[in-house]
Protein backbone atom coordinates (compact mmCIF):
# COMPACT_ATOMS: atom_id res chain seq x y z
CA UNK A 1 0.00 0.00 0.00
CA UNK A 2 2.66 2.14 -0.61
CA UNK A 3 3.86 4.34 -3.61
CA UNK A 4 6.76 3.79 -5.41
CA UNK A 5 8.69 6.93 -6.97
CA UNK A 6 11.49 7.35 -9.54
CA UNK A 7 10.65 11.19 -9.85
CA UNK A 8 11.06 12.72 -7.13
CA UNK A 9 15.19 11.59 -6.42
CA UNK A 10 15.79 14.24 -9.71
CA UNK A 11 13.52 16.78 -8.77
CA UNK A 12 15.46 17.34 -5.03
CA UNK A 13 18.82 16.83 -6.71
CA UNK A 14 18.99 20.65 -7.20
CA UNK A 15 15.96 21.84 -4.91
CA UNK A 16 14.24 22.25 -7.71
CA UNK A 17 10.81 21.44 -6.28
CA UNK A 18 11.66 23.98 -3.10
CA UNK A 19 12.43 26.66 -5.12
CA UNK A 20 9.19 26.31 -7.22
CA UNK A 21 6.62 25.24 -4.70
CA UNK A 22 5.00 27.86 -4.52
CA UNK A 23 4.13 28.43 -8.05
CA UNK A 24 0.97 27.57 -10.04
CA UNK A 25 -0.01 28.21 -13.90
CA UNK A 26 -3.51 29.02 -12.67
CA UNK A 27 -2.57 32.17 -10.05
CA UNK A 28 -3.58 29.42 -7.04
CA UNK A 29 -1.29 28.62 -4.71
CA UNK A 30 -0.51 24.68 -4.28
CA UNK A 31 -1.35 25.15 -0.33
CA UNK A 32 -4.42 26.20 -1.50
CA UNK A 33 -5.12 23.42 -3.62
CA UNK A 34 -3.84 20.99 -1.06
CA UNK A 35 -6.41 22.85 1.58
CA UNK A 36 -9.24 22.32 -0.88
CA UNK A 37 -7.95 18.54 -1.68
CA UNK A 38 -8.38 18.01 2.12
CA UNK A 39 -11.92 18.82 3.09
CA UNK A 40 -14.11 16.72 4.67
CA UNK A 41 -17.94 16.20 6.25
CA UNK A 42 -18.31 18.55 9.39
CA UNK A 43 -18.21 14.81 11.10
CA UNK A 44 -14.99 13.99 10.01
CA UNK A 45 -13.39 17.64 10.86
CA UNK A 46 -11.05 15.29 13.54
CA UNK A 47 -9.13 13.99 10.06
CA UNK A 48 -8.93 17.15 8.52
CA UNK A 49 -7.61 18.54 12.18
CA UNK A 50 -5.33 16.40 12.30
CA UNK A 51 -3.49 16.82 8.74
CA UNK A 52 -3.62 20.30 8.81
CA UNK A 53 -1.40 20.14 11.99
CA UNK A 54 1.00 18.24 10.15
CA UNK A 55 1.40 20.51 7.28
CA UNK A 56 1.52 23.83 9.93
CA UNK A 57 4.26 22.28 11.37
CA UNK A 58 2.96 20.87 14.21
CA UNK A 59 5.10 23.53 16.40
CA UNK A 60 7.95 20.93 16.04
CA UNK A 61 11.72 22.26 16.44
CA UNK A 62 14.63 20.90 14.58
CA UNK A 63 17.98 21.55 15.99
CA UNK A 64 20.56 21.99 13.18
CA UNK A 65 23.45 20.41 14.19
CA UNK A 66 21.70 18.53 16.54
CA UNK A 67 22.91 18.38 20.21
CA UNK A 68 22.38 14.72 21.00
CA UNK A 69 24.02 14.95 24.57
CA UNK A 70 22.67 12.80 26.92
CA UNK A 71 20.39 9.73 27.40
CA UNK A 72 17.76 8.32 24.55
CA UNK A 73 15.75 5.73 25.07
CA UNK A 74 12.91 3.51 22.96
CA UNK A 75 9.10 4.88 23.60
CA UNK A 76 7.97 1.10 23.19
CA UNK A 77 8.64 -2.27 21.75
CA UNK A 78 10.27 -2.00 18.53
CA UNK A 79 10.10 -4.16 15.43
CA UNK A 80 13.11 -4.67 13.57
CA UNK A 81 12.93 -6.47 10.01
CA UNK A 82 13.54 -10.67 10.74
CA UNK A 83 11.59 -9.85 13.00
CA UNK A 84 13.50 -8.62 15.85
CA UNK A 85 12.06 -7.29 18.38
CA UNK A 86 14.34 -4.57 20.69
CA UNK A 87 14.09 -1.75 22.99
CA UNK A 88 17.49 0.71 23.13
CA UNK A 89 18.82 3.00 25.49
CA UNK A 90 21.79 4.89 24.32
CA UNK A 91 24.06 7.56 26.23
CA UNK A 92 25.83 10.18 24.26
CA UNK A 93 28.71 11.79 26.37
CA UNK A 94 30.35 15.47 26.06
CA UNK A 95 33.76 14.11 24.81
CA UNK A 96 31.82 12.46 21.78
CA UNK A 97 31.94 8.82 23.05
CA UNK A 98 28.72 6.88 23.36
CA UNK A 99 27.13 3.83 24.89
CA UNK A 100 24.65 1.93 23.28
CA UNK A 101 22.63 -0.69 24.61
CA UNK A 102 20.23 -3.03 22.67
CA UNK A 103 18.01 -5.10 24.48
CA UNK A 104 16.73 -8.50 22.17
CA UNK A 105 13.65 -10.55 22.98
CA UNK A 106 11.61 -13.29 22.28
CA UNK A 107 8.08 -11.60 21.94
CA UNK A 108 6.82 -8.68 20.24
CA UNK A 109 5.84 -6.91 23.42
CA UNK A 110 9.57 -6.67 24.66
CA UNK A 111 8.81 -9.26 27.99
CA UNK A 112 10.61 -11.77 27.49
CA UNK A 113 14.68 -10.54 27.41
CA UNK A 114 16.59 -12.72 24.85
CA UNK A 115 19.93 -11.22 25.43
CA UNK A 116 21.60 -7.15 25.63
CA UNK A 117 24.08 -5.91 23.56
CA UNK A 118 26.50 -3.25 24.80
CA UNK A 119 28.32 -1.30 22.25
CA UNK A 120 30.75 1.29 23.26
CA UNK A 121 32.40 4.01 20.44
CA UNK A 122 33.13 7.78 19.39
CA UNK A 123 30.74 9.45 17.11
CA UNK A 124 31.32 12.89 15.22
CA UNK A 125 28.84 14.55 13.49
CA UNK A 126 29.85 15.95 10.14
CA UNK A 127 27.50 17.85 7.87
CA UNK A 128 23.77 18.36 6.90
CA UNK A 129 22.55 15.36 5.02
CA UNK A 130 22.86 16.39 0.83
CA UNK A 131 20.21 13.15 0.57
CA UNK A 132 17.87 13.26 3.40
CA UNK A 133 17.03 16.95 4.09
CA UNK A 134 16.36 17.69 7.50
CA UNK A 135 19.35 15.47 8.34
CA UNK A 136 22.61 15.38 9.50
CA UNK A 137 25.33 13.16 8.79
CA UNK A 138 28.12 11.15 11.27
CA UNK A 139 30.51 9.14 11.28
CA UNK A 140 31.68 6.07 14.53
CA UNK A 141 34.06 4.21 15.39
CA UNK A 142 32.98 1.11 17.51
CA UNK A 143 35.30 0.50 20.23
CA UNK A 144 33.62 -2.51 21.89
CA UNK A 145 31.07 -4.78 21.81
CA UNK A 146 29.73 -7.12 24.16
CA UNK A 147 27.05 -9.23 24.65
CA UNK A 148 24.89 -10.68 27.81
CA UNK A 149 22.24 -13.45 27.34
CA UNK A 150 19.34 -13.61 30.15
CA UNK A 151 18.42 -17.30 29.56
CA UNK A 152 20.40 -20.33 28.98
CA UNK A 153 18.09 -21.12 25.98
CA UNK A 154 19.83 -18.45 24.85
CA UNK A 155 23.04 -18.69 25.47
CA UNK A 156 23.06 -22.39 23.66
CA UNK A 157 21.33 -21.11 20.85
CA UNK A 158 24.42 -17.36 20.42
CA UNK A 159 26.80 -20.04 21.67
CA UNK A 160 25.94 -22.25 18.49
CA UNK A 161 25.67 -19.23 16.17
CA UNK A 162 28.47 -17.91 16.80
CA UNK A 163 30.73 -21.35 16.72
CA UNK A 164 29.79 -20.72 12.68
CA UNK A 165 30.83 -17.63 12.31
CA UNK A 166 34.37 -17.30 14.75
CA UNK A 167 35.08 -20.55 15.28
CA UNK A 168 38.36 -20.56 17.91
CA UNK A 169 37.97 -16.72 17.82
CA UNK A 170 34.91 -17.05 20.43
CA UNK A 171 35.78 -16.63 24.05
CA UNK A 172 36.19 -20.35 24.87
CA UNK A 173 33.84 -22.58 26.83
CA UNK A 174 29.81 -22.64 26.59
CA UNK A 175 28.38 -19.68 27.31
CA UNK A 176 26.02 -18.90 30.78
CA UNK A 177 23.23 -16.53 31.36
CA UNK A 178 24.03 -13.34 33.05
CA UNK A 179 27.89 -12.87 31.80
CA UNK A 180 29.22 -10.85 30.06
CA UNK A 181 31.06 -12.14 26.74
CA UNK A 182 33.36 -9.89 24.33
CA UNK A 183 32.32 -9.73 20.67
CA UNK A 184 34.91 -7.44 19.27
CA UNK A 185 36.91 -4.84 20.23
CA UNK A 186 39.53 -2.59 18.71
CA UNK A 187 42.22 -4.54 20.20
CA UNK A 188 41.81 -6.93 17.42
CA UNK A 189 40.31 -10.50 16.79
CA UNK A 190 37.86 -11.94 15.13
CA UNK A 191 34.47 -9.49 14.44
CA UNK A 192 31.90 -11.87 16.02
CA UNK A 193 29.29 -9.68 16.27
CA UNK A 194 28.46 -10.20 12.62
CA UNK A 195 27.33 -13.57 13.35
CA UNK A 196 24.39 -11.63 14.98
CA UNK A 197 23.83 -9.56 11.79
CA UNK A 198 24.91 -6.28 13.58
CA UNK A 199 25.42 -3.25 12.70
CA UNK A 200 25.94 0.61 13.95
CA UNK A 201 25.36 2.45 10.86
CA UNK A 202 21.90 4.28 12.01
CA UNK A 203 24.85 6.39 13.62
CA UNK A 204 25.21 7.84 10.58
CA UNK A 205 22.53 9.64 9.92
CA UNK A 206 20.64 11.73 12.93
CA UNK A 207 17.84 14.26 13.41
CA UNK A 208 16.72 15.78 17.01
CA UNK A 209 13.04 17.29 17.14
CA UNK A 210 11.92 19.17 19.78
CA UNK A 211 7.96 19.95 20.46
CA UNK A 212 6.09 21.50 23.38
CA UNK A 213 3.15 18.77 23.96
CA UNK A 214 -0.55 20.43 24.00
CA UNK A 215 1.12 23.66 23.59
CA UNK A 216 2.50 23.37 27.34
CA UNK A 217 5.75 24.95 27.89
CA UNK A 218 6.36 22.65 30.84
CA UNK A 219 6.13 19.83 28.75
CA UNK A 220 8.78 19.68 26.52
CA UNK A 221 9.48 16.30 24.35
CA UNK A 222 13.39 15.91 22.43
CA UNK A 223 13.17 13.44 20.15
CA UNK A 224 16.28 11.75 18.64
CA UNK A 225 15.70 9.97 15.27
CA UNK A 226 18.18 7.43 13.71
CA UNK A 227 18.66 6.03 10.57
CA UNK A 228 16.48 3.27 9.17
CA UNK A 229 17.32 -0.68 9.31
CA UNK A 230 17.86 -2.68 6.13
CA UNK A 231 14.75 -4.45 5.34
CA UNK A 232 17.34 -7.47 4.78
CA UNK A 233 19.36 -8.24 7.50
CA UNK A 234 21.88 -9.33 5.78
CA UNK A 235 22.39 -6.30 3.77
CA UNK A 236 22.58 -4.16 7.50
CA UNK A 237 25.95 -4.12 7.17
CA UNK A 238 26.70 -2.58 3.69
CA UNK A 239 24.01 -0.16 3.71
CA UNK A 240 23.75 4.13 4.32
CA UNK A 241 20.69 5.18 5.86
CA UNK A 242 17.83 7.07 3.70
CA UNK A 243 15.05 7.40 6.42
CA UNK A 244 14.38 6.80 10.21
CA UNK A 245 13.61 3.99 12.89
CA UNK A 246 11.32 5.08 15.08
CA UNK A 247 12.23 7.93 17.63
CA UNK A 248 14.37 7.39 20.77
CA UNK A 249 13.01 9.97 23.70
CA UNK A 250 15.21 11.66 26.19
CA UNK A 251 15.29 10.19 29.61
CA UNK A 252 14.67 13.67 30.88
CA UNK A 253 12.33 15.02 28.87
CA UNK A 254 9.98 12.26 27.44
CA UNK A 255 6.55 12.22 27.47
CA UNK A 256 5.00 11.90 31.03
CA UNK A 257 2.53 9.21 29.49
CA UNK A 258 5.65 7.09 28.11
CA UNK A 259 5.45 4.10 30.66
CA UNK A 260 8.38 2.37 28.62
CA UNK A 261 10.56 5.37 28.68
CA UNK A 262 10.63 5.14 32.40
CA UNK A 263 11.15 1.28 32.54
CA UNK A 264 14.40 1.54 29.81
CA UNK A 265 15.57 4.25 31.54
CA UNK A 266 16.51 2.49 34.89
CA UNK A 267 18.06 -0.85 32.77
CA UNK A 268 21.27 -2.10 32.13
CA UNK A 269 22.89 -5.22 30.77
CA UNK A 270 21.84 -7.32 34.03
CA UNK A 271 18.75 -5.86 34.44
CA UNK A 272 16.61 -5.52 31.13
CA UNK A 273 14.02 -3.82 30.79
CA UNK A 274 10.82 -6.20 30.82
CA UNK A 275 7.60 -3.84 29.86
CA UNK A 276 3.88 -4.59 30.94
CA UNK A 277 2.09 -7.88 28.97
CA UNK A 278 -0.34 -6.61 26.39
CA UNK A 279 -3.11 -8.58 24.63
CA UNK A 280 -2.19 -8.18 20.66
CA UNK A 281 -5.63 -6.46 19.22
CA UNK A 282 -7.56 -7.99 16.18
CA UNK A 283 -6.50 -5.70 13.49
CA UNK A 284 -9.64 -4.32 12.46
CA UNK A 285 -9.48 -2.62 8.95
CA UNK A 286 -12.47 0.04 9.19
CA UNK A 287 -12.99 4.05 9.68
CA UNK A 288 -10.45 6.11 8.75
CA UNK A 289 -6.58 7.00 9.68
CA UNK A 290 -4.07 9.48 8.93
CA UNK A 291 -0.15 9.98 9.77
CA UNK A 292 0.62 11.75 12.82
CA UNK A 293 4.09 13.31 11.29
CA UNK A 294 5.72 14.07 8.69
CA UNK A 295 6.92 10.83 7.40
CA UNK A 296 9.93 10.39 5.45
CA UNK A 297 10.27 7.35 3.12
CA UNK A 298 13.78 6.08 1.31
CA UNK A 299 14.12 8.03 -1.94
CA UNK A 300 14.53 11.26 -0.71
CA UNK A 301 10.02 11.52 0.08
CA UNK A 302 8.41 12.94 2.53
CA UNK A 303 4.81 12.43 2.87
CA UNK A 304 2.03 12.34 5.16
CA UNK A 305 -0.83 9.92 4.21
CA UNK A 306 -4.46 9.42 4.84
CA UNK A 307 -6.43 5.72 4.70
CA UNK A 308 -10.19 4.80 4.55
CA UNK A 309 -11.39 1.60 4.98
CA UNK A 310 -14.65 -0.08 4.14
CA UNK A 311 -15.10 -3.30 6.21
CA UNK A 312 -18.61 -3.93 4.79
CA UNK A 313 -17.27 -4.22 1.29
CA UNK A 314 -13.67 -5.09 1.72
CA UNK A 315 -12.51 -1.63 0.06
CA UNK A 316 -10.24 0.94 0.94
CA UNK A 317 -9.10 4.24 -0.43
CA UNK A 318 -5.33 6.02 0.20
CA UNK A 319 -4.83 9.18 -0.06
CA UNK A 320 -0.98 10.12 -0.23
CA UNK A 321 0.62 13.63 -0.17
CA UNK A 322 4.15 14.43 -0.92
CA UNK A 323 6.26 16.94 -0.10
CA UNK A 324 9.88 18.08 -1.34
CA UNK A 325 10.72 18.96 3.33
CA UNK A 326 11.27 17.22 6.13
CA UNK A 327 8.22 19.06 7.77
CA UNK A 328 5.59 18.70 4.96
CA UNK A 329 5.07 22.84 4.25
CA UNK A 330 5.72 22.69 0.21
CA UNK A 331 3.67 20.07 -1.59
CA UNK A 332 4.89 18.63 -4.94
CA UNK A 333 2.07 16.17 -6.19
CA UNK A 334 -0.84 13.84 -4.36
CA UNK A 335 -1.82 10.44 -4.77
CA UNK A 336 -5.26 8.73 -4.71
CA UNK A 337 -5.39 5.08 -4.92
CA UNK A 338 -8.08 2.80 -4.50
CA UNK A 339 -9.14 -0.70 -4.36
CA UNK A 340 -9.95 -4.00 -2.83
CA UNK A 341 -8.12 -5.75 0.61
CA UNK A 342 -8.27 -9.01 1.86
CA UNK A 343 -9.18 -11.26 4.65
CA UNK A 344 -6.51 -10.47 7.54
CA UNK A 345 -5.04 -13.94 8.50
CA UNK A 346 -2.31 -14.21 11.37
CA UNK A 347 1.46 -14.16 10.55
CA UNK A 348 3.19 -17.32 11.69
CA UNK A 349 6.44 -15.25 10.71
CA UNK A 350 6.14 -12.04 12.39
CA UNK A 351 4.64 -12.83 16.10
CA UNK A 352 1.57 -10.23 16.42
CA UNK A 353 1.39 -9.50 12.97
CA UNK A 354 -1.67 -9.81 10.53
CA UNK A 355 -1.30 -10.32 6.59
CA UNK A 356 -3.56 -8.88 4.27
CA UNK A 357 -3.42 -8.75 0.05
CA UNK A 358 -3.94 -5.39 -0.74
CA UNK A 359 -5.14 -4.79 -4.69
CA UNK A 360 -4.85 -1.34 -6.46
CA UNK A 361 -7.11 -1.03 -9.50
CA UNK A 362 -7.92 2.87 -9.78
CA UNK A 363 -5.16 5.95 -9.24
CA UNK A 364 -5.33 9.87 -9.22
CA UNK A 365 -2.81 11.89 -9.30
CA UNK A 366 -2.52 15.77 -9.17
CA UNK A 367 1.14 17.67 -9.09
CA UNK A 368 1.27 20.24 -6.84
CA UNK A 369 4.17 22.43 -8.22
CA UNK A 370 5.50 23.25 -11.39
CA UNK A 371 8.65 21.11 -10.94
CA UNK A 372 6.35 18.35 -11.01
CA UNK A 373 4.42 19.31 -13.46
CA UNK A 374 7.10 19.88 -15.79
CA UNK A 375 8.87 16.21 -15.19
CA UNK A 376 5.25 14.73 -15.65
CA UNK A 377 5.03 16.19 -18.86
CA UNK A 378 8.57 15.17 -20.53
CA UNK A 379 7.12 11.28 -20.92
CA UNK A 380 5.65 10.33 -23.67
CA UNK A 381 3.38 7.54 -24.93
CA UNK A 382 0.34 7.94 -22.44
CA UNK A 383 1.73 6.27 -20.35
CA UNK A 384 1.05 8.45 -17.29
CA UNK A 385 -2.19 10.21 -18.34
CA UNK A 386 -2.71 12.33 -21.24
CA UNK A 387 1.00 13.39 -23.07
CA UNK A 388 1.70 16.58 -22.15
CA UNK A 389 -1.32 17.50 -20.12
CA UNK A 390 -0.53 17.86 -16.89
CA UNK A 391 -1.00 21.55 -15.41
CA UNK A 392 -0.42 22.59 -11.59
CA UNK A 393 -3.61 21.70 -9.00
CA UNK A 394 -5.30 19.92 -11.57
CA UNK A 395 -5.97 16.09 -10.76
CA UNK A 396 -5.74 13.46 -13.58
CA UNK A 397 -6.65 9.63 -13.84
CA UNK A 398 -4.48 7.46 -14.64
CA UNK A 399 -6.27 4.64 -14.17
CA UNK A 400 -6.54 4.75 -18.31
CA UNK A 401 -2.79 4.70 -19.01
CA UNK A 402 -2.49 1.39 -16.32
CA UNK A 403 -0.88 3.82 -13.96
CA UNK A 404 2.01 6.36 -14.21
CA UNK A 405 5.34 4.96 -15.46
CA UNK A 406 7.09 8.78 -14.17
CA UNK A 407 6.34 7.54 -10.47
CA UNK A 408 6.78 3.71 -11.06
CA UNK A 409 3.52 2.51 -10.77
CA UNK A 410 1.76 0.24 -13.29
CA UNK A 411 -1.94 -0.95 -12.37
CA UNK A 412 -3.61 -3.12 -11.56
CA UNK A 413 -0.90 -3.88 -8.49
CA UNK A 414 -0.59 -6.12 -5.78
CA UNK A 415 0.90 -6.18 -2.80
CA UNK A 416 1.40 -8.54 0.23
CA UNK A 417 0.99 -6.81 3.66
CA UNK A 418 1.78 -6.84 7.21
CA UNK A 419 -0.49 -5.32 9.57
CA UNK A 420 -0.89 -5.11 13.52
CA UNK A 421 -2.45 -2.50 15.88
CA UNK A 422 -2.16 -1.32 19.50
CA UNK A 423 -4.14 1.32 21.60
CA UNK A 424 -1.70 4.37 23.06
CA UNK A 425 -1.51 5.74 26.17
CA UNK A 426 -4.25 8.19 25.38
CA UNK A 427 -6.40 4.69 24.52
CA UNK A 428 -6.23 5.78 20.40
CA UNK A 429 -6.17 3.26 18.41
CA UNK A 430 -2.83 3.13 16.26
CA UNK A 431 -2.40 1.05 12.81
CA UNK A 432 0.97 -0.31 11.77
CA UNK A 433 1.74 -1.47 8.47
CA UNK A 434 4.39 -2.94 6.65
CA UNK A 435 7.67 -1.03 6.07
CA UNK A 436 8.64 -0.90 2.48
CA UNK A 437 11.21 -2.83 1.00
CA UNK A 438 14.80 -0.85 1.36
CA UNK A 439 15.94 -1.38 -2.16
CA UNK A 440 12.62 0.69 -3.11
CA UNK A 441 10.84 -2.01 -4.87
CA UNK A 442 7.30 -3.16 -3.59
CA UNK A 443 6.00 -6.20 -1.87
CA UNK A 444 4.65 -7.74 -4.88
CA UNK A 445 5.18 -11.33 -3.73
CA UNK A 446 4.52 -13.33 -0.98
CA UNK A 447 8.36 -13.52 -0.23
CA UNK A 448 8.53 -9.77 -0.05
CA UNK A 449 6.51 -9.24 2.74
CA UNK A 450 7.72 -6.69 5.42
CA UNK A 451 9.05 -8.13 8.62
CA UNK A 452 8.39 -4.68 9.98
CA UNK A 453 6.52 -1.82 10.31
CA UNK A 454 6.37 1.89 9.00
CA UNK A 455 5.21 4.66 11.45
CA UNK A 456 2.00 4.32 12.82
CA UNK A 457 -1.00 5.99 11.51
CA UNK A 458 -3.74 7.26 14.33
CA UNK A 459 -7.57 6.75 13.84
CA UNK A 460 -9.35 9.89 13.19
CA UNK A 461 -12.49 8.22 12.79
CA UNK A 462 -14.61 5.20 12.98
CA UNK A 463 -16.50 5.72 10.11
CA UNK A 464 -15.59 5.58 6.74
CA UNK A 465 -19.20 6.54 4.96
CA UNK A 466 -18.86 9.53 3.21
CA UNK A 467 -19.58 10.90 -0.19
CA UNK A 468 -17.11 9.92 -3.02
CA UNK A 469 -16.98 13.47 -4.23
CA UNK A 470 -15.22 14.63 -0.59
CA UNK A 471 -11.72 14.24 0.88
CA UNK A 472 -10.04 15.42 -2.41
CA UNK A 473 -11.99 15.22 -5.32
CA UNK A 474 -14.71 17.64 -5.86
CA UNK A 475 -17.06 18.65 -8.39
CA UNK A 476 -15.16 22.44 -8.16
CA UNK A 477 -12.10 21.15 -8.43
CA UNK A 478 -10.12 21.09 -12.36
CA UNK A 479 -9.73 17.47 -13.02
CA UNK A 480 -9.11 15.61 -16.02
CA UNK A 481 -10.00 12.23 -17.96
CA UNK A 482 -7.32 10.57 -19.53
CA UNK A 483 -8.05 9.29 -23.10
CA UNK A 484 -4.71 7.78 -23.73
CA UNK A 485 -4.29 3.99 -24.56
CA UNK A 486 -1.96 1.75 -22.47
CA UNK A 487 0.31 0.67 -25.11
CA UNK A 488 1.51 -2.31 -23.80
CA UNK A 489 4.21 -3.53 -25.80
CA UNK A 490 6.28 -0.44 -24.92
CA UNK A 491 10.42 -2.48 -23.54
CA UNK A 492 12.02 -1.34 -21.00
CA UNK A 493 14.57 0.58 -23.18
CA UNK A 494 12.01 3.43 -23.52
CA UNK A 495 11.79 3.61 -19.51
CA UNK A 496 15.22 3.83 -19.54
CA UNK A 497 15.57 6.60 -22.45
CA UNK A 498 13.17 8.69 -20.34
CA UNK A 499 15.09 8.43 -16.85
CA UNK A 500 18.08 9.60 -18.74
CA UNK A 501 16.12 12.43 -20.57
CA UNK A 502 14.97 13.34 -17.07
CA UNK A 503 17.92 13.59 -16.03
CA UNK A 504 19.49 15.55 -18.84
CA UNK A 505 16.55 18.23 -17.96
CA UNK A 506 17.25 18.43 -14.16
CA UNK A 507 20.73 18.52 -14.98
CA UNK A 508 20.00 21.58 -17.09
CA UNK A 509 17.94 23.13 -14.61
CA UNK A 510 20.63 23.45 -11.81
CA UNK A 511 23.23 24.48 -13.80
Amino acid sequence: MGIPTLLLPLLLTCGWTESLSLYASDGRSPRLALEKSLSWPSKDMQCQHMLKHLRNGARITVQMPPNIEGHWVSTSCEVRPGPEFITRSYRFYHNHTFQAHQFHYTDNHCTAPAYTLVIRGRLRLRQASWIIRGGTEADYQIHRIQAVCHTMATAKELNHRLERTCGGEKEPGPWEPNIMYELWSEEGGCDCSRGLNFAMHELQLLRVEKQYLHHNLDHLVEELFLGDIHTEPAQRMYYRPSSYQPALQNAKSHDQSCIACRIISRSDEFHPPILPPRADLTVGLHGQWVSQRCEVRPEVLFLTRHFIFHDNNNTWEGHYYHYSDPVCKHPTFSIYARGRYSRGVHSTRVMGGTEFVFKVNHMRVMPMDMATTSLLNVFNGNECGAQGSWQVGVEQDVTPTNGCVALGIRLPHTEYELFRMEQDAHGRYLLYNGQRPSDGSSPNRPEKRATSYQMPLVQCSASSQRPEVTLGHHADRPRKQSNGSWGGGHSSIVQAVALVVLNVLVMELCS
